[in-house]
């Protein structure tokens, strides 16, 4: 079984994410972490929407 490589981090700059997803964090914990910013949470639950302070990814959460 081969182990699927993890996603480059911070490359894009819109991201949809549900609430499987939660806790919230940029880089996500499907991305790679060793070329990003530090991992920082992010609390999208009340607004809906949020910004990464690091990298301005906007990450915005979709309704199941």
């Amino acid at each position: 079984m081969t182990k699927k490589d993890p996603i480059e981090a911070c490359t894009k700059r819109k991201y949809t994410v549900t609430r499987a997803d939660l806790p919230l964090s940029c880089p996500m914990k499907d991305m790679r972490v060793w070329d990003a910013h530090p991992k920082v949470y992010l609390p999208i639950e009340e607004a809906g929407t949020v910004t990464c302070p690091y990298c301005d990814a906007e990450y915005t959460l979709k309704d199941e």
